[in-house]
């Protein structure tokens, strides 16, 4: 890819939608040339849930899925830091996600698939089991779901947050949810993909070997988890430095290439990398 284009990419932000008063309450919405109804890709970025780090670091994969024939919501959220945490973050993901079938946009609702990295890679692994959560828990959902998705992958994800509070000793999965797994057994099960297998839909996750900020053992807890609970799901994992955790959200990697075998034929367009 050009460096010229991926720069584009990064200033391409979208129409901007509003689903809630917050700043932090928006999402970007791209469409592909054509006339549509186009598949869409949900995404989620990371950052350790802080607000630190925005929507734009996903950017360049907007891009390249936009020229692959897809149309993408890039969500924002409250993070920690600008009033996110428990049960924030988890309210305004599941928002947004609802507030696109608000929209006026040639969208096809029937060809629905969300994308997360690292944190954002839990929240959607979290999102795609919304219809398993209990009534009046965070996002849940009452009757069928205005947006359903059809498959959900996770790059780098969080796919097990009481893993990932061990892991870090606490750390950012500790300020998220208020405390241990320990201190708040029912935000973790509710939070927790991990406690919430099997999903509904296919699931994907691709993780470096690697990866020193969010474990591969994360990844692999969770397929295996899933699998044996007859869950639908592949996890790829990246050897050595093409499986760092950035890597994931740079569209001429590896790690992305990982993603995008998986998509050939979703969007219906011929696109080489």
């Amino acid at each position: 890819m050009p460096p010229r284009r991926l720069i584009l990419d990064f200033l391409a932000r979208g129409e901007v939608h509003r689903y809630g008063p917050d700043r932090s309450q928006r999402a970007d919405l791209r469409l592909p040339p054509g006339a549509g109804p186009h598949p869409l890709m949900i995404l989620i970025h990371g950052g350790s849930w802080g607000k630190r780090y925005g929507r734009v670091v996903m950017r360049a994969l907007v891009g390249d899925l936009v020229r692959r024939g897809f149309a993408t919501w890039n969500i924002e959220y409250r993070r920690l830091g600008n009033g996110g945490g428990w049960p924030t973050t988890f309210e305004d993901v599941a928002a947004a996600i609802d507030h696109l079938d608000t929209l006026d946009a040639p969208l096809d609702l029937g060809r629905v698939s969300m994308l997360g990295h690292s944190a954002g890679g839990h929240l959607a692994l979290w999102a795609a089991g919304r219809e398993r959560l209990a009534p009046g828990a965070p996002g849940s959902i009452d009757g069928a779901p205005r947006v359903p998705v059809q498959r959900v992958i996770a790059q780098a994800g969080v796919c097990d947050l009481a893993g990932c509070y061990r892991e870090w000793h606490g750390g950012a999965a500790g300020a998220l949810m208020g405390g241990s797994p320990e201190e708040f057994p029912e935000r973790y099960a509710v939070a927790n993909p991990l406690a919430n297998v099997p999903l509904e839909m296919p699931a994907l996750l691709v993780h470096g070997v690697l990866d020193q900020t969010v474990s591969v053992r994360l990844s692999r807890a969770y397929a295996a988890a899933a699998l044996a609970a007859g869950a639908e799901v592949e996890l790829v994992e990246i050897e050595g430095e093409a499986g760092g955790h950035r890597t994931h959200i740079d569209p001429r990697t590896s790690s992305w290439a990982a993603v995008t075998r998986s998509l050939e034929g979703s969007a219906g367009v011929a696109y080489a990398v």
